[in-house]
């Protein structure tokens, strides 16, 4: 049974994971990580690179990128005037998400079963 210590840690946790969700919550910036996967080079990419494999303009790839860098999901490289963007290797911001969905799961689970309310016989209408 998961008591309001873990409920508040839940709190907690959500709040740091508000980056990482508005981040994964845009379907551009979705589209330049799965982009960003196909392309594989781990050295990273630069924005033109990207810019090319999602049809979106070199300053709003610029833009999602810093979301994505804020987010810890991206880190920067640079090379003389080149920038160079690459997946955070430690994988923090994913690791903590995961684990809050994790103990959201387990929190809701055990939760009394409330399928035969009225509330759910009514939606069904």
């Amino acid at each position: 049974m998961h008591t309001k210590k873990d409920i508040d840690k839940l709190t907690a946790d959500f709040s740091q994971c508000q980056k990482i969700l508005l981040a994964l919550g845009d379907e551009n910036r979705q589209h330049m990580i799965l982009e960003m996967m196909k392309i594989g080079n781990c050295n990273g990419v630069r924005v033109n690179e990207i810019a090319e494999k999602t049809h979106l303009s070199r300053p709003a790839v610029s833009h999602h990128l810093q979301i994505l860098k804020n987010a810890g999901i991206l880190k920067m490289r640079r090379e003389s005037t080149k920038n160079y963007y690459y997946f955070d290797p430690d994988m923090k911001s994913f690791e903590l998400l995961i684990s809050v969905l994790q103990t959201a799961v387990s929190i809701t689970s055990e939760l009394p079963d409330r399928s035969n309310s009225d509330e759910d016989i009514h939606d069904g209408q």
